[in-house]
């Protein structure tokens, strides 16, 4: 059941992405990447609130819980699941780790990127 609530936040959060990125693109120009821009912090604050709501304030069910984080802010977002495991880190006095898994996240993440386009246009040029 937990599933379903996923699929049903994911495709919310991926309609809200959906429409900043149309938003910013009329308001804001495509120059630059705003929309990721702004759909990458927005959900980052929204995670630390909602995060700091369920720890302290709310008892929210399992459902609940992965409704609103993993389907919802991880269709808006995945960077926000990415920055709650930063501050995780962080928390725990982590910090060679957090250091680690930022450099290595936003490096091998974009690599990926650069060698899934280029196998692409090799393969199908």
């Amino acid at each position: 059941m937990i599933v379903l609530w996923v699929a049903l936040g994911g495709g919310i959060g991926a309609a809200a992405r959906y429409g900043v990125n149309v938003w910013s693109g009329r308001v804001l120009g495509t120059e630059f990447p705003w929309h990721t821009l702004i759909v990458n912090v927005v959900g980052c604050f929204i995670m630390g609130l909602l995060t700091g709501l369920m720890a302290q304030k709310l008892n929210l069910s399992p459902e609940a819980r992965a409704f609103l984080t993993t389907g919802i802010l991880g269709g808006f977002t995945t960077f926000s699941a990415f920055s709650l495991d930063v501050v995780l880190l962080v928390e725990r006095k982590a910090m060679l780790a957090a250091g680690a898994y930022v450099a290595a996240s936003v490096l091998l993440s974009i690599a990926a990127v650069f060698a899934g386009l280029h196998l692409m246009r090799t393969l199908a040029p």
